[in-house]
């Protein structure tokens, strides 16, 4: 390809069709369950898609300091996306099968790297073509390393003391329960949430057929937790996978001051020495 795509956010199954040719398709499907990703990648996947493990291609090992995801080494990541097929210039579409909010993962650490890069909206379901089974290997591809932008990721230090500061808006992806910390997950070492955090759950940017929500709804949301008076919105979950759905659809809806906190919940709950809200303080009543 000559010049790279431009891309929105996210892109539907007919956009995927008609330019299936000019980007890198990548499956990037995860199970919190345990499931095998890569398991069902074998049994039925978008035609010349390349799959990518969350645990092992989009983050370095986990750590007590670093949480379940942590972001992976500039040179690691790029060493992956060679393994992939992704080149320098290359374009990217990632999919699903858990309406974007695994994809948005791969997508969000492209995007800011200055890499055009799209989830396919509605996922796998949404493909309307014959899928193809088995693996794919693609040719190699040159893949310089790039450091992540200091202003799209916070670690903790920085967070614990932005908790109590009204400039600094923090969002949490998990589902409500899991933020009020009245049905939280297994994997959480502590109920609850980042003091301060606003609930903003990952499936509320999605409109009532599933797909990504337009820009203008979204505003309105995220205006309403508090991001238009901000300087930085920061976004957290679990372990830093959904919370990228939320920093997409913040882009997609015009806001650009926005961090990742890598570390999420598996960082800060497993601390002990951290502090820890339950409940919900914003909520009425």
């Amino acid at each position: 390809m000559s010049e790279p795509l431009t891309l929105p956010v996210a892109v539907s199954a007919d956009w995927l069709s008609d330019h299936r040719d000019d980007v890198v398709v990548v499956d990037s499907r995860w199970y919190l369950d345990g499931r095998s990703g890569h398991e069902a990648y074998l049994s039925g996947h978008l035609p010349g898609a390349v799959f990518t493990d969350v645990d092992t291609d989009l983050a370095a090992p986990a750590s007590p300091e670093g949480g379940r995801h942590p972001l992976p080494s500039p040179t690691d990541f790029a060493a992956a996306l060679g393994r992939l097929g992704v080149g320098d210039d290359d374009a990217v579409v990632v999919y699903d099968d858990a309406n974007g909010s695994v994809a948005a993962r791969l997508v969000w650490m492209l995007r800011v790297l200055g890499t055009p890069a799209a989830f396919l909206d509605g996922g796998l379901p949404t493909w309307k073509g014959d899928l193809e089974t088995g693996h794919v290997t693609p040719e190699p591809a040159r893949r310089t390393a790039r450091a992540w932008p200091a202003d799209r990721v916070v670690h903790t230090p920085t967070l614990l003391a932005q908790t109590d500061d009204p400039a600094h808006l923090i969002l949490d992806a998990r589902v409500y329960g899991r933020y009020t910390g009245e049905a939280p997950a297994p994997v959480d070492a502590r109920p609850g949430h980042v003091p301060g955090a606003r609930s903003a759950e990952w499936p509320a940017n999605l409109d009532d057929d599933g797909f990504l929500a337009a820009p203008g709804a979204l505003r309105e949301r995220f205006a309403g937790l508090g991001a238009d008076s901000a300087a930085t919105v920061t976004a957290y979950c679990g372990s830093g996978v959904t919370a990228c759905h939320d920093l997409l659809a913040l882009e997609h809806a015009g806001y650009t001051r926005t961090r990742l906190y890598p570390g999420s919940w598996s960082r800060w709950g497993a601390d002990d020495g951290l502090p820890v809200e339950t409940g919900d303080p914003h909520r009425p009543g």
